[in-house]
């Protein structure tokens, strides 16, 4: 799960931010002044105000770019000083990004991942799970037979689950993620893709529901489940 470290001295704003980054599936620790921001632990991404009671942000930004254990930590400033000199002056500092509120959160999460996508270190995009193998990057999935078909939908909807790497995902934070809804009538659809995702990928017990919560990736799929053959290939996606 993708850590967020939130500096912001208005409360109102920071818990009302903090409760819709937690929804979208991230983990949020709050910070109202520059002080804490430099006593806490590393993060993925820092979201940063610039309208600190103790210190400048930017003055910050410069500070936290100076730790060498926040050297690969994507720092995002979100702020009303919207006037290009600000801009600029940020960019300079060290910010990754630049955000003048207000601002839709579903922007915020997109400019998260983009920043993170930049920053972070090149991964391997292969993953395994049980016998089914996954190319986050290419989008394909192969399993035991070989290539297995995927709707768009569906393959996100598996992505997020393996990401979480056996943690519960909540209802409300597949529909976020994979559908950018949090509305309940959208209920009946994940159930009907989960169902046709574990038709599909065919391995019992792969895709664990936990009773009035969500759903898991289990940690390992059936212990007689056959690993893909090297003759088996991955398939892109469809879409829904």
């Amino acid at each position: 799960m993708i850590k967020v470290l939130l500096v912001e001295d208005d409360v109102r704003l920071a818990d009302a931010l903090a409760g819709a980054l937690e929804t979208s599936g991230f983990e949020v620790a709050q910070v109202r002044t520059a002080a804490g921001a430099l006593e806490a632990a590393p993060v993925d991404v820092v979201l940063l105000d610039l309208g600190l009671p103790d210190m400048d942000g930017i003055e910050l930004c410069a500070r936290l770019r100076d730790r060498h254990d926040f050297g690969d930590t994507a720092i995002i400033m979100v702020t009303a000083r919207g006037r290009q000199r600000e801009r600029i002056r940020g960019l300079r500092s060290g910010a990754d990004d630049y955000v003048v509120k207000p601002l839709a959160i579903e922007e915020l999460c997109a400019r998260m991942e983009a920043v993170l996508r930049r920053t972070r270190p090149r991964h391997d995009p292969a993953v395994r799970v049980g016998p089914l193998r996954l190319d986050l990057d290419a989008r394909t999935v192969s399993g035991a037979e070989g290539p297995i078909e995927l709707t768009r939908k569906e393959f996100d909807l598996l992505a997020v689950l393996v990401r979480e790497e056996g943690a519960v995902v909540s209802r409300e934070q597949l529909l976020l993620r994979v559908w950018r809804t949090t509305w309940p009538g959208t209920l009946r659809t994940l159930e009907v893709h989960v169902g046709t995702l574990r038709s599909k990928l065919g391995v019992p017990g792969l895709i664990e529901t936990v009773r009035g919560v969500g759903y898991r990736i289990a940690a390992a799929g059936p212990a007689d489940a056959a690993a893909p053959t090297a003759a088996s290939g991955p398939v892109r996606t469809g879409r829904s």
